[in-house]
């Protein structure tokens, strides 16, 4: 199974989640129909990146440093150009494979 790290913008807000999922396009569309009650106040969200793992573990364990101070540091050097990536354009972004 393939397991996915991503991050999600507030189109409104000043605001970026990072999650991680097994289904990258269902995940999407939960946090902008508001089904993800920590961050419903801040929909909708275009998904601004993600990486690919063939593990849970290894996407919680980059889930978990992307959350520390220098995690941040790196996605914000990785996301200064990046420009939103479309569900509809990426393969294999569904559980599965």
């Amino acid at each position: 199974m393939v397991y996915f790290v991503y991050v999600i913008k507030s189109c409104g807000f000043d605001y970026t989640y990072v999650g991680h999922t097994n289904d990258l396009k269902h995940r999407i569309k939960d946090h902008n129909k508001g089904k993800t009650r920590s961050n419903k106040a801040f929909k909708p969200f275009d998904l601004i990146y993600f990486e690919r793992f063939k593990s849970r573990k290894e996407a919680i364990k980059r889930e978990k440093y992307f959350k520390t101070g220098s995690g941040r540091e790196l996605l914000k050097e990785i996301l200064s150009n990046a420009p939103v990536v479309q569900l509809d354009r990426i393969p294999d972004f569904g559980s599965g494979g």
